[in-house]
Protein backbone atom coordinates (compact mmCIF):
# COMPACT_ATOMS: atom_id res chain seq x y z
CA UNK A 1 0.00 0.00 0.00
CA UNK A 2 1.23 3.47 -0.71
CA UNK A 3 1.59 6.23 1.86
CA UNK A 4 2.56 9.90 1.36
CA UNK A 5 6.21 10.82 1.95
CA UNK A 6 7.04 11.85 5.49
CA UNK A 7 6.81 15.56 4.84
CA UNK A 8 3.62 15.14 2.77
CA UNK A 9 4.81 16.16 -0.64
CA UNK A 10 1.31 16.05 -2.00
CA UNK A 11 -0.95 17.10 -4.71
CA UNK A 12 -4.15 18.90 -5.08
CA UNK A 13 -2.69 15.88 -8.36
CA UNK A 14 1.21 -17.55 -26.25
CA UNK A 15 -1.94 -18.32 -27.69
CA UNK A 16 -3.52 -16.51 -30.66
CA UNK A 17 -6.84 -14.83 -29.96
CA UNK A 18 -9.82 -13.30 -31.73
CA UNK A 19 -11.76 -10.28 -30.51
CA UNK A 20 -15.10 -8.53 -30.41
CA UNK A 21 -14.65 -4.89 -29.52
CA UNK A 22 -16.34 -1.61 -30.34
CA UNK A 23 -14.22 1.41 -31.32
CA UNK A 24 -12.75 3.39 -28.45
CA UNK A 25 -14.03 6.96 -28.34
CA UNK A 26 -12.08 9.59 -26.44
CA UNK A 27 -15.41 11.25 -25.59
CA UNK A 28 -16.15 8.28 -23.35
CA UNK A 29 -13.26 9.09 -21.00
CA UNK A 30 -14.97 11.11 -18.31
CA UNK A 31 -13.62 12.75 -15.21
CA UNK A 32 -13.94 10.76 -12.00
CA UNK A 33 -15.34 13.81 -10.24
CA UNK A 34 -17.63 16.72 -11.12
CA UNK A 35 -20.50 14.31 -11.77
CA UNK A 36 -18.42 12.60 -14.45
CA UNK A 37 -18.05 15.89 -16.36
CA UNK A 38 -15.82 16.42 -19.36
CA UNK A 39 -12.42 18.11 -19.29
CA UNK A 40 -10.03 18.79 -16.46
CA UNK A 41 -11.00 18.39 -12.80
CA UNK A 42 -9.29 19.50 -9.62
CA UNK A 43 -7.38 17.02 -7.49
CA UNK A 44 -4.40 16.53 -5.28
CA UNK A 45 -1.19 14.52 -5.41
CA UNK A 46 1.73 13.32 -3.30
CA UNK A 47 4.71 11.16 -4.17
CA UNK A 48 6.20 8.14 -2.43
CA UNK A 49 9.17 5.84 -2.59
CA UNK A 50 12.46 6.85 -4.21
CA UNK A 51 12.63 10.34 -5.77
CA UNK A 52 13.61 8.71 -9.05
CA UNK A 53 11.84 5.39 -8.62
CA UNK A 54 8.53 3.64 -9.31
CA UNK A 55 6.96 4.19 -5.90
CA UNK A 56 6.42 0.50 -5.17
CA UNK A 57 7.04 -2.87 -6.77
CA UNK A 58 3.41 -3.28 -7.83
CA UNK A 59 1.32 -2.40 -4.83
CA UNK A 60 -2.35 -3.11 -4.31
CA UNK A 61 -3.07 -3.86 -7.98
CA UNK A 62 -0.66 -6.80 -8.03
CA UNK A 63 1.63 -5.62 -10.83
CA UNK A 64 4.69 -6.83 -8.92
CA UNK A 65 7.92 -6.50 -10.83
CA UNK A 66 6.27 -4.63 -13.70
CA UNK A 67 5.78 -0.99 -12.73
CA UNK A 68 9.41 0.01 -13.15
CA UNK A 69 9.60 -1.54 -16.61
CA UNK A 70 7.96 -0.82 -19.93
CA UNK A 71 5.18 -0.10 -20.63
CA UNK A 72 4.64 1.51 -17.20
CA UNK A 73 8.21 2.85 -17.00
CA UNK A 74 7.58 4.14 -13.44
CA UNK A 75 4.88 6.55 -14.68
CA UNK A 76 2.38 5.31 -12.15
CA UNK A 77 0.37 6.45 -9.15
CA UNK A 78 -1.52 5.11 -6.19
CA UNK A 79 -5.09 6.37 -6.18
CA UNK A 80 -7.32 7.51 -3.36
CA UNK A 81 -10.52 5.54 -2.68
CA UNK A 82 -12.71 7.42 -5.18
CA UNK A 83 -10.38 6.47 -8.04
CA UNK A 84 -9.02 3.13 -6.79
CA UNK A 85 -12.57 1.76 -6.42
CA UNK A 86 -11.53 -1.20 -4.25
CA UNK A 87 -9.22 -2.35 -7.03
CA UNK A 88 -11.54 -1.95 -10.01
CA UNK A 89 -9.74 1.30 -10.84
CA UNK A 90 -6.50 -0.61 -11.44
CA UNK A 91 -5.11 -0.04 -14.93
CA UNK A 92 -6.99 3.21 -15.61
CA UNK A 93 -4.92 5.99 -17.18
CA UNK A 94 -4.99 9.70 -16.36
CA UNK A 95 -3.27 12.87 -17.44
CA UNK A 96 -2.09 15.10 -14.59
CA UNK A 97 -0.63 18.58 -14.59
CA UNK A 98 0.29 21.11 -11.93
CA UNK A 99 0.31 24.88 -12.37
CA UNK A 100 0.33 26.29 -8.83
CA UNK A 101 4.08 26.21 -8.22
CA UNK A 102 6.96 27.93 -10.01
CA UNK A 103 8.51 24.53 -10.61
CA UNK A 104 5.42 23.26 -12.47
CA UNK A 105 5.76 23.05 -16.23
CA UNK A 106 2.01 23.01 -16.83
CA UNK A 107 2.50 20.16 -19.30
CA UNK A 108 0.41 17.04 -18.66
CA UNK A 109 1.98 13.67 -17.88
CA UNK A 110 0.20 10.35 -18.30
CA UNK A 111 0.11 7.83 -15.46
CA UNK A 112 -1.49 4.45 -14.79
CA UNK A 113 -3.20 3.52 -11.52
CA UNK A 114 -1.25 0.64 -10.01
CA UNK A 115 -1.71 1.03 -6.25
CA UNK A 116 -4.01 2.24 -3.47
CA UNK A 117 -3.42 5.37 -1.39
CA UNK A 118 -4.98 5.23 2.08
CA UNK A 119 -3.12 7.87 4.11
CA UNK A 120 -4.76 10.94 5.63
CA UNK A 121 -4.07 13.21 2.65
CA UNK A 122 -5.42 10.57 0.28
CA UNK A 123 -8.68 10.48 2.19
CA UNK A 124 -8.94 14.24 2.64
CA UNK A 125 -9.00 15.03 -1.08
CA UNK A 126 -11.91 13.90 -3.25
CA UNK A 127 -9.49 12.80 -5.99
CA UNK A 128 -5.93 12.12 -4.90
CA UNK A 129 -2.91 10.65 -6.68
CA UNK A 130 0.12 9.42 -4.69
CA UNK A 131 2.58 9.42 -7.56
CA UNK A 132 5.92 7.72 -8.01
CA UNK A 133 8.88 10.06 -7.61
CA UNK A 134 9.55 9.71 -11.33
CA UNK A 135 6.01 10.68 -12.34
CA UNK A 136 5.82 13.54 -9.85
CA UNK A 137 9.10 14.99 -11.09
CA UNK A 138 7.93 14.72 -14.69
CA UNK A 139 5.44 17.54 -14.02
CA UNK A 140 8.32 19.95 -13.35
CA UNK A 141 10.17 22.38 -15.56
CA UNK A 142 13.50 21.10 -16.81
CA UNK A 143 16.01 20.85 -13.98
CA UNK A 144 13.40 21.59 -11.30
CA UNK A 145 12.13 18.09 -10.47
CA UNK A 146 13.77 18.02 -7.03
CA UNK A 147 12.37 21.46 -6.24
CA UNK A 148 8.89 20.29 -7.17
CA UNK A 149 9.21 17.15 -5.06
CA UNK A 150 10.14 19.38 -2.10
CA UNK A 151 7.24 21.79 -2.62
CA UNK A 152 4.75 20.15 -0.28
CA UNK A 153 1.11 19.63 -1.18
CA UNK A 154 0.37 20.54 -4.78
CA UNK A 155 -2.89 21.29 -6.45
CA UNK A 156 -3.25 19.50 -9.77
CA UNK A 157 -5.66 19.09 -12.61
CA UNK A 158 -6.46 15.65 -13.95
CA UNK A 159 -8.56 13.91 -16.57
CA UNK A 160 -9.20 10.34 -17.64
CA UNK A 161 -7.53 9.36 -20.92
CA UNK A 162 -7.31 6.15 -22.98
CA UNK A 163 -4.47 3.77 -22.18
CA UNK A 164 -2.23 2.97 -25.14
CA UNK A 165 0.13 0.01 -25.02
CA UNK A 166 0.75 0.13 -28.78
CA UNK A 167 1.11 -3.41 -30.16
CA UNK A 168 1.29 -5.13 -26.77
CA UNK A 169 -1.36 -7.77 -26.14
CA UNK A 170 -3.27 -8.26 -22.91
CA UNK A 171 -1.43 -10.49 -20.42
CA UNK A 172 -2.99 -13.12 -18.15
CA UNK A 173 -0.86 -14.13 -15.16
CA UNK A 174 -2.15 -17.23 -13.40
CA UNK A 175 -1.79 -16.84 -9.65
CA UNK A 176 0.62 -19.21 -7.93
CA UNK A 177 -2.19 -20.44 -5.68
CA UNK A 178 -4.34 -21.68 -8.56
CA UNK A 179 -5.18 -25.37 -8.92
CA UNK A 180 -7.50 -27.55 -11.06
CA UNK A 181 -10.52 -26.45 -8.97
CA UNK A 182 -9.61 -22.79 -8.47
CA UNK A 183 -8.29 -20.28 -10.99
CA UNK A 184 -7.11 -16.76 -10.16
CA UNK A 185 -5.75 -14.52 -12.92
CA UNK A 186 -4.06 -11.12 -12.88
CA UNK A 187 -5.06 -9.21 -16.04
CA UNK A 188 -3.05 -6.26 -17.31
CA UNK A 189 -2.14 -3.98 -20.26
CA UNK A 190 -5.66 -3.29 -21.54
CA UNK A 191 -5.76 -0.54 -24.17
CA UNK A 192 -8.53 2.03 -24.02
CA UNK A 193 -10.41 2.07 -20.72
CA UNK A 194 -7.60 0.21 -18.94
CA UNK A 195 -9.81 -0.96 -16.08
CA UNK A 196 -12.24 -3.88 -15.97
CA UNK A 197 -15.85 -4.06 -14.75
CA UNK A 198 -16.40 -7.79 -15.39
CA UNK A 199 -14.49 -10.90 -16.46
CA UNK A 200 -15.86 -14.26 -17.64
CA UNK A 201 -14.18 -17.47 -18.76
CA UNK A 202 -15.44 -20.02 -21.26
CA UNK A 203 -15.06 -23.54 -19.94
CA UNK A 204 -17.17 -26.56 -20.57
CA UNK A 205 -18.96 -24.76 -23.40
CA UNK A 206 -20.47 -21.99 -21.24
CA UNK A 207 -19.44 -18.58 -19.97
CA UNK A 208 -18.76 -18.47 -16.22
CA UNK A 209 -18.44 -15.20 -14.33
CA UNK A 210 -15.22 -14.62 -12.43
CA UNK A 211 -15.32 -12.78 -9.12
CA UNK A 212 -13.21 -9.71 -8.49
CA UNK A 213 -10.65 -10.83 -5.93
CA UNK A 214 -8.40 -7.82 -5.28
CA UNK A 215 -6.52 -5.28 -7.38
CA UNK A 216 -6.34 -6.57 -10.94
CA UNK A 217 -6.91 -10.18 -9.82
CA UNK A 218 -10.05 -12.13 -10.79
CA UNK A 219 -10.96 -15.65 -9.62
CA UNK A 220 -13.35 -18.53 -10.22
CA UNK A 221 -14.04 -21.77 -8.33
CA UNK A 222 -15.38 -25.01 -9.72
CA UNK A 223 -19.03 -25.27 -8.68
CA UNK A 224 -19.45 -28.83 -9.89
CA UNK A 225 -16.89 -30.62 -7.76
CA UNK A 226 -15.00 -31.42 -10.96
CA UNK A 227 -11.82 -29.74 -12.24
CA UNK A 228 -12.18 -26.61 -14.34
CA UNK A 229 -11.84 -27.45 -18.03
CA UNK A 230 -9.07 -25.67 -19.95
CA UNK A 231 -8.34 -24.14 -22.40
CA UNK A 232 -10.05 -20.97 -21.22
CA UNK A 233 -11.27 -18.18 -23.44
CA UNK A 234 -11.77 -14.92 -21.55
CA UNK A 235 -14.46 -12.28 -22.10
CA UNK A 236 -13.51 -8.88 -20.71
CA UNK A 237 -15.90 -6.01 -20.05
CA UNK A 238 -14.12 -2.71 -19.55
CA UNK A 239 -15.07 0.06 -17.16
CA UNK A 240 -17.03 1.79 -19.92
CA UNK A 241 -18.65 -1.51 -20.98
CA UNK A 242 -16.50 -2.30 -24.02
CA UNK A 243 -16.39 -6.08 -24.63
CA UNK A 244 -13.36 -8.04 -25.81
CA UNK A 245 -13.23 -11.83 -26.26
CA UNK A 246 -9.78 -13.42 -26.09
CA UNK A 247 -9.90 -16.95 -27.47
CA UNK A 248 -7.84 -19.64 -25.73
CA UNK A 249 -6.23 -17.05 -23.48
CA UNK A 250 -5.11 -19.72 -21.00
CA UNK A 251 -4.19 -23.05 -22.60
CA UNK A 252 -4.77 -26.63 -21.56
CA UNK A 253 -1.89 -27.68 -19.38
CA UNK A 254 -1.60 -24.20 -17.83
CA UNK A 255 0.69 -23.80 -14.85
CA UNK A 256 0.35 -21.66 -11.71
CA UNK A 257 2.63 -18.62 -11.74
CA UNK A 258 2.83 -18.52 -15.54
CA UNK A 259 1.97 -15.45 -17.62
CA UNK A 260 0.17 -16.06 -20.91
CA UNK A 261 0.45 -13.15 -23.34
CA UNK A 262 -2.14 -12.68 -26.04
CA UNK A 263 -1.75 -10.99 -29.40
CA UNK A 264 -5.07 -9.20 -28.89
CA UNK A 265 -6.05 -5.93 -27.29
CA UNK A 266 -8.83 -3.37 -27.36
CA UNK A 267 -8.75 -1.36 -30.56
CA UNK A 268 -6.36 -3.70 -32.40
Amino acid sequence: MASPVAFLIAVFTVPIMSLLVSPVSCRRYLSASSAQGYGWSQGGATWYGSPYGAGSDGGACGYQGAVGKRPFSSMIAAAGPSLFKDGKGCGACYQLKCTGNKACSGRPVTITITDSCLGGVCLANAAHFDMSGTAFGAMANRGMADRLRAAGILKIQYKRVPCNYNSMGIAFKVDAGSNPYYLAVLIQYQNGDGDLAAVEIMQGGAWTSMQHSWGAMWRVNSNTGKPLRAPFSVRLTSGFRKVLVVRNAIPAGWRPGTTYRSTVNYGT
